[in-house]
């Protein structure tokens, strides 16, 4: 089974909550609740706040799209400042941000970034387990 969901939002935090929302849709019609989902929607969020706070293209839009394949959802968040690569913080405990990609790492089953010709995409991976891949409905 192969199924994608992508959509695009501008490089603004007021769109955080878009993201997030077009993120756990797509799951639930894949079927992909319960703590996987959060897992994903989380990890979206994390990975779209950066996106949007750090992206210095002005005018931007930032690209969200899951792919679904067999037993593997991934998770990409690209934007066009290609050069701009992550990179995990060790926040003190007094500091208010820096451990988005932390936290990812934390919740998906691996993280990492590639840059395109014109984009960068930091991407996540989720491996659904037996019972979460009987789950999900057969696509055409």
């Amino acid at each position: 089974m192969l199924a994608t969901a992508t959509f695009r939002i501008p490089t603004h935090r007021c769109h955080v909550p878009t993201a997030r929302h077009h993120v756990h849709k797509a799951l639930a019609d894949w079927g992909i609740t319960g703590e996987l989902a959060d897992r994903a929607t989380l990890s979206a969020n994390e990975l779209v706040t950066n996106a949007v706070s750090h992206c210095r293209v002005s005018s931007a839009r930032v690209r969200v799209t899951l792919i679904l394949c067999d037993r593997e959802l991934a998770l990409e968040v690209s934007d066009p400042d290609r050069d701009r690569l992550p990179l995990p913080r060790h926040p003190g405990p007094d500091e208010e941000g820096g451990r988005g990609l932390a936290m990812v790492a934390a919740l998906a089953d691996a993280w990492g970034h590639r840059q395109g010709p014109y984009t960068k995409t930091v991407w996540a991976r989720f491996t659904l387990t037996p019972a979460e891949a009987t789950r999900v409905p057969d696509r055409p």
